[in-house]
């Protein structure tokens, strides 16, 4: 058996820039033999989003709805009840998520909804699920709140490259991001973060976010790769579709980068063919969001997904101790049904 790929933090742009050159199924063969030094195969990470808060974020970012900035017809909504997110917790873990992430339309949480948030937390965990929050940028005090509550992760997306990030966001510098990236770490907490394609970036852009990913100090546990989904009201309404075969290459090319992480094929499966997904999984994607809405942008509908992980011999990957006939009773169950099931809040 063939040595593990390295887990480097030094890629030059020409190193990245040959990666994405090589022909297409070389790539995807390099990408593949990387991916099965370190995970298995036939196994995707099932992930649940669940907005718990919607609406009115003072941010700018060009490509989200929930921006207050824009007019896109979404409903701004209060923090839900911790009891809410608990129930929706525990729908989660009964179709197959074995981690549980919530979402707030925030710049940074404040002070007077921290104890909301790490309840939430702290009774998640009880269920046995992994933890993952997104709330904006965080302050070394308000890390260590939640990596004391036990928050397994925290999602902090960069979105882009350095030099494309002003065309998308000027509400918060990309330094910023980098600091609360550097609090989540410090304080214990694994991260999640990775970026969009299909806001108008160049292909340099895509090799400047994969370079800052890899680059960190310590590479992202969870790298999710969204597609953009472009929303009514937004700036980017109108932006030019991208090219699936450019989608699939930067998967692979993250992968290959990133060789430990988990590559999250995340926003945009909505209007991806189960042949595309494939070949995304076949590129080194093994983590997808799981449900019918991420956070409040269309995701396919949770028996779809499974119905696609049987006809490819994918398994959802198992990251908490569950009884395996529980489990496998309740995937049949979803398999078998002829309705959607609400897993998400309808913001």
């Amino acid at each position: 058996m063939s040595e593990k790929a390295t887990i480097r933090h030094d890629w030059t742009v020409e190193e990245v820039q040959a990666l994405f050159d090589l022909p297409f199924n070389d790539l995807l063969f390099k990408a593949q033999t990387v991916h099965r030094q370190y995970f298995n195969p036939n196994e995707v990470q099932v992930s649940t989003l669940l907005s718990i808060k919607t609406g009115a974020c003072p941010e700018d970012c060009k490509y989200c709805p929930q921006s207050g900035h824009y007019n896109t017809g979404l409903e701004k909504e209060r923090l839900l009840q911790v009891e809410t997110v608990i129930e929706k917790a525990r729908q989660a873990k009964a179709s197959g998520s074995t981690r549980f992430c919530m979402g707030a339309a925030w710049k940074h949480p404040a002070d007077k909804d921290m104890p909301y948030v790490v309840e939430m937390v702290k009774q998640v965990k009880a269920l046995g699920l992994e933890t993952c929050m997104t709330l904006g940028m965080l302050d070394e005090g308000k890390a260590n709140q939640l990596a004391d509550a036990g928050l397994d992760y925290y999602n902090h997306n960069l979105d882009t490259s350095p030099e494309f990030y002003d065309k998308i966001i000027t509400t918060r510098t990309y330094q910023d991001r980098l600091d609360t990236l550097q609090h989540v770490r410090d304080s214990g907490m694994k991260i999640c973060s990775g970026g969009i394609l299909g806001m108008g970036e160049t292909a340099t852009d895509r090799i400047g976010l994969l370079r800052q990913l890899a680059n960190l100090p310590v590479q992202p546990e969870s790298v999710p790769i969204n597609m953009l989904v472009k929303v009514k009201g937004t700036p980017l309404e109108n932006v030019e579709d991208l090219d699936h075969l450019d989608f699939i290459r930067t998967i692979a090319v993250a992968r290959i980068m990133m060789p430990a992480s988990h590559v999250r094929l995340s926003a945009g499966r909505e209007s991806m063919s189960d042949e595309m997904q494939a070949m995304t999984f076949f590129a080194g994607a093994n983590s997808i969001f799981y449900g019918e809405c991420l956070l409040t942008t269309p995701n396919p509908e949770t028996h779809k997904d499974l119905q696609l992980f049987k006809r490819l011999g994918i398994n959802p990957e198992q990251r908490i101790s569950v009884d395996d006939t529980v489990q496998e009773a309740a995937i049949m169950k979803d398999l078998q049904s002829q309705q959607d099931q609400g897993i998400f809040y309808e913001a």
